[in-house]
């Protein structure tokens, strides 16, 4: 049976990361357009738009290159998901979402005073 050679794309993994992003739970090659599909038992579904995609990768170069989506996704891509993660905390919301957040922020300073104003007004009475 004949098999699709995958050993360009794990040197790509190793040598061009930012060729590659995980995208909709899948590994994108953003210049070829494929997408591969791994299971935890790291078998890997290649869906492309061109003949690629008639061969089965061996089970050999299977593990192999699980083992360099693992690094890239660990070492490469994993620092670009936190750092985009981070950044999206300070991005301004806007309509609907700031509107919300106003609203609730009102409404909990308006319970914070009322909270302080009601301790404010109980009075400690000592024991007799």
């Amino acid at each position: 049976m004949a098999y699709l050679d995958v050993n360009p794309m794990i040197s790509a993994l190793r040598s061009s990361p930012a060729q590659f992003e995980f995208t909709r739970g899948s590994l994108y090659h953003i210049p070829s357009g494929h997408r591969f599909q791994f299971d935890r038992a790291g078998h890997v579904r290649l869906d492309a738009q061109c003949s690629c995609s008639s061969l089965t990768v061996s089970e050999e170069q299977q593990a192999t290159l699980f083992q360099a989506y693992g690094e890239w996704r660990s070492g490469y891509w994993r620092s670009i998901e936190i750092n985009r993660e981070f950044a999206a905390h300070f991005t301004p919301p806007s309509g609907w979402r700031r509107l919300l957040i106003d609203v609730t922020a009102r409404l909990h300073r308006a319970l914070i005073a009322g909270s302080q104003r009601t301790q404010a007004s109980e009075k400690i009475v000592p024991a007799e």
